[in-house]
């Protein structure tokens, strides 16, 4: 049976909001990871704050394209595969190309295309894909939606200025380092 979904209203604070919350988990994974690969602590990502926003655009995304898949989990996976996959490629072209290095490398994994993406990968984003699309967006949404307004915009706005100090202090001191980046 299927759902119907009311269309959602615009809101620029959630989708602010969804793209720090994301891309603050994705830091935590990716320093998880590296932290059980090499048992010691690297901030990953070409910024200095505790975000990677591939995962934050990634999620926005997902969200805006596929909130209305939500129950349509093949779809979703499929569709969310593809895309991050795509982004994955284009963000590791591109850094790569204005920067000269590596931020992530999957020439060791079976299946890599210049070792910007990978099929492990591209599975790993398709099911994470159902779990935003299907699961957490629609939980982060109602308690967000809690909140009263001055908190939703006052925090948003304040992590939209440190995001931007971030990339600014980045563009002339960029990230880069053993176990951050690969060349």
């Amino acid at each position: 049976m299927k759902r119907k979904y009311k269309t959602l209203k615009w809101d620029f604070f959630f989708y602010v909001w969804l793209f720090f919350l994301t891309a603050f988990f994705g830091w935590i994974w990716e320093v998880g990871l590296y932290f059980l690969k090499g048992d010691t602590y690297v901030n990953r990502g070409f910024l200095s704050g505790p975000w990677l926003p591939i995962y934050g655009c990634g999620a926005v995304m997902l969200e805006l394209l596929f909130h209305k898949w939500r129950d349509r989990t093949g779809l979703t996976f499929v569709s969310s595969m593809i895309l991050c996959t795509l982004l994955e490629y284009l963000a590791g072209w591109y850094l790569e190309l204005t920067w000269g290095v590596k931020w992530w490398d999957y020439s060791q994994m079976r299946w890599n295309l210049h070792g910007y993406i990978c099929a492990a990968s591209s599975l790993l984003f398709g099911i994470a894909g159902v779990l935003l699309v299907c699961v957490m967006a629609p939980l982060f949404r109602s308690l967000y939606r809690k909140l009263p307004f001055w908190m939703r915009a006052g925090v948003g706005l304040f992590f939209v200025l440190l995001f931007v100090a971030d990339a600014a202090y980045s563009a002339v001191m960029p990230h880069i380092g053993r176990g951050i980046t690969y060349r």
